[in-house]
């Protein structure tokens, strides 16, 4: 039976890239470019069949990641020799999903590839009950996000979603409300009122809920997100105000002709315009920069800035990202997104790739309604991986540490450890 001993040293580093390759394919979320790859580096040598079918025992990564840091110790010039010749220019481009690789960065990466394949293993059917047992039986386990919400109709009162079976729950102002297979609906229902009516739903941490707005349009709020809207669309202009993370997919309306526009209010820090498209704004007040991402169709976003008012607009595929001082603008960034990676939470799925830990504790913090406290600061580390939404922190946290992070809970805090 082979082991970590029979791999050459100097194969260890692109071994390193052939197992993140190998944990991909398992969960289908290899692009052609790195499937390409992944067969290239299997027609190399005889042998790489081997080490693939020894990569898909758990524990033989934990053993790779031991020689390679025994490795990188002993051979620096020869782990360069490898950084220059196969990472600063990949044979195969990977416009989809770039791979940063960093110089000095390797027992990072290393890590960051053991979190790939322990979210692997919660996309295997069966396995997620057998992680959750791995996890200490005196600590209480912490249930993952579900569906719910709380709608605040227009006189003040409250639904609460979580529980409501299907059928119509009310009535506001000249529109019918339902609950449908999980899903909140407004249909018209008699004459319109003369003035606008507004409701808003608010899913708190640890919800997520979906909406048919009056309009025919579709939300999807994230966690600790709120949409307020009229009940019904009177005016030449739809707009609704949101706070936190909402994907779109915003209905054409007419109106003598003309396409009413829509208009996303993030929170009076910037507004996005669209006449009818699909697009994500993530608006945490936590997040270090409000990010508007489009994907199909076009936006305009308007925005304060030190010298005025600002409109941009955006192309499907891109991203603008705001930094803000106040309700200023002091910094914008348009590029292309990973449309994947923002629009994982709406697919069940935490992506951290590239993330880093403090973005990851973010995450946990709304999905799983806790507290995140650092013990001896903010750890300096980087994630790969794909895990989905629906298992307890404690199994995801027994998945986390086989990337040397250590985490304590008390209560409801989580604490990071060095």
């Amino acid at each position: 039976m082979m082991n970590e001993n029979d791999i050459p040293e100097d194969e260890l580093p692109a071994l390193l890239r052939a197992a993140r390759l190998i944990a991909y394919e398992k969960l289908d979320q290899l692009s052609e470019a790195e499937k390409e790859e992944l067969q290239h580096w299997l027609q190399q040598k005889p042998v790489h069949e081997a080490w693939r079918a020894w990569l898909n025992e758990g524990e033989n990564l934990s053993a790779l990641n031991k020689a390679y840091s025994t490795f990188k110790a002993a051979a620096p010039k020869e782990l360069e020799a490898f950084h220059q010749q196969h990472l600063q220019q990949p044979r195969i481009a990977e416009p989809a999903r770039p791979v940063r690789f960093l110089r000095h960065s390797w027992i990072r990466y290393a890590a960051a590839v053991l979190l790939l394949f322990a979210g692997t293993w919660f996309f295997w059917p069966g396995k997620n009950t057998e992680l959750v047992k791995q996890a200490p039986k005196e600590t209480r386990q912490i249930m993952p996000g579900q569906h719910g919400a709380v709608l605040t109709l227009a006189d003040g009162s409250t639904v609460l979603l979580d529980s409501v079976g299907n059928g119509i729950i009310g009535h506001q102002s000249g529109a019918d409300l339902s609950v449908k297979n999980g899903q909140l609906e407004y249909q018209a229902a008699g004459k319109a009122a003369a003035e606008e009516t507004f409701n808003t739903l608010t899913t708190p941490k640890g919800r997520q809920f979906k909406i048919l707005l009056p309009d025919g349009t579709v939300a999807w709020l994230n966690a600790a997100s709120s949409i307020r809207f009229p009940t019904q669309f009177t005016k030449d202009t739809r707009r609704v105000v949101i706070s936190g993370e909402v994907y779109f997919e915003v209905a054409s309306l007419k109106k003598a002709g003309q396409v009413l526009p829509f208009i996303v209010n993030a929170d009076d820090k910037f507004e996005v315009e669209v006449l009818g498209t699909y697009f994500n704004v993530n608006a945490y007040a936590d997040e270090p920069t409000l990010n508007t991402t489009l994907l199909e169709g076009k936006v305009a976003l308007s925005m304060n800035r030190p010298d005025g008012r600002q409109k941009i607009i955006l192309k499907p595929g891109s991203q603008a990202s705001l930094t803000m001082r106040g309700d200023i603008v002091s910094h914008m960034a348009i590029g292309a997104a990973d449309v994947g990676k923002v629009m994982a939470w709406k697919n069940g799925v935490f992506d951290f790739e590239d993330a880093r830990i403090d973005e990851v504790m973010r995450q946990l913090k709304r999905w799983y309604d806790i507290e995140v406290k650092y013990e001896s600061g903010v750890p300096d580390i980087e994630f790969v991986g794909k895990m989905t939404r629906d298992i307890p922190l404690n199994g995801l946290l027994i998945a986390l540490e086989k990337s040397n992070v250590h985490f304590r809970l008390e209560g409801r805090t989580l604490i990071v450890m060095p």
